[in-house]
């Protein structure tokens, strides 16, 4: 039996196998608003046999996007126009999930298509806001957080994931990876605090755990808490993967139910070594040591791979992200290659079942 076909429950919901649809930011929102865009890309993966499709980085406030085109759910109309997604996608059989973010100092950034830097905001760009008032890079300064702020921030997350409730979501993933606001908080590199906010672990991790406790507060009990992380900065001074095993044990007291486990993205003088597969050892360091599910990611793209993965004990899902924009259908090829019988082909394609 194919183990990457198989369900996963956790809390009171089931996953139809564990080859998952990651967070990728599309940049093509108008005033956080999603669109038909979003329903057909996210849609896509649903109908491919994903069985949890993660939505991109949705902003929990105006200034928490990475671009003046990033999705959104801060707001009433926002949240309404996720229902539709939401609803095709849980239609065709996989989780819907939501993935709530505040890029911090790493937001008010061009798309990808139209070149690096930053937007100004005479050109619809905004102040970004940090944990301390250190650029990323050659980017604008962001402006320090006051303590209020902070308490702002977490009202955000909060009030986002009750909008997301309501729209749909059956699971909410906190963003606390790849340089974005609340990883800006752990990494001591980004993190120069002198208050109860900064300093050691326990204060570098308190805003992403005052988050998880008024988020799990509001997040219906049945609904499963994901939180993404990066293991490590890949830089001397900065966030290490030990820290992660131990933040790890801590989000696992206060409701969390699997950790993301990615890397990177904090500082640009990260010296990454990639490769197949690369991260799953951070994924595998966090469970054996935090006894927290976890899901890995980074350049799984082969089914056998991914199978390999989750039969050696090293995470209990996997997440795909250039390689299902390459094949959306890839979780229903890698049944076949597997030899998992599966019931859940679109009716409409059956006939492509079998050949």
């Amino acid at each position: 039996m194919s183990l990457l076909h198989s369900p996963l429950v956790l809390r009171g919901t089931t996953f139809r196998n564990r080859a998952w649809t990651a967070p990728m930011c599309q940049y093509s929102s108008v005033d956080g608003r999603v669109g038909d865009w979003h329903l057909a890309h996210l849609g896509a993966f649903a109908r491919g046999g994903s069985g949890l499709v993660l939505t991109e980085a949705a902003a929990v406030s105006p200034q928490g996007r990475i671009s003046p085109y990033d999705a959104g759910i801060w707001d009433e109309e926002q949240a309404g126009d996720w229902q539709r997604i939401t609803a095709f996608v849980a239609g065709q059989g996989a989780v819907p999930g939501v993935q709530l973010a505040h890029a911090g100092r790493k937001a008010s950034t061009r798309r990808p298509w139209d070149g690096p830097g930053y937007v100004e905001p005479e050109d619809g760009g905004w102040q970004t806001e940090g944990p301390s008032a250190l650029a990323y890079g050659d980017w604008p300064a962001p402006e320090e957080l006051s303590e209020a702020d902070i308490a702002r921030v977490v009202r955000d997350f909060a009030d986002a994931a009750v909008r997301a409730d309501g729209a749909g979501f059956e699971v909410a993933e906190l963003h606390a990876a790849h340089g974005y606001l609340l990883h800006q908080f752990l990494s001591p590199l980004s993190n120069q605090r002198a208050d109860g906010y900064g300093g050691d672990l326990q204060g570098r991790s308190r805003a992403l755990r005052e988050v998880v406790a008024a988020v799990r507060a509001v997040w219906p009990d049945r609904k499963p808490l994901f939180v993404r992380v990066s293991a490590t900065d890949w830089a001397d001074g900065g966030w290490s993967l030990e820290e992660t095993v131990e933040l790890a044990r801590g989000l696992r007291e206060l409701g969390v139910d699997l950790m993301d486990v990615s890397s990177g993205g904090n500082v640009p003088q990260q010296r990454i070594t990639v490769g197949p597969g690369y991260q799953v050892p951070f994924a595998r360091a966090v469970r054996e040591g935090a006894g927290l599910p976890t899901a890995a990611v980074g350049l799984i793209t082969e089914p056998v791979q991914a199978e390999q993965v989750l039969q050696e004990g090293s995470a209990d899902a996997v997440l795909l992200a250039r390689e299902l924009l390459r094949d959306p259908h890839w979780t229903l090829r890698a049944a076949r290659e597997l030899g998992a019988d599966i019931d859940y082909w679109p009716v409409q394609y059956v006939r492509a079942a079998r050949r």
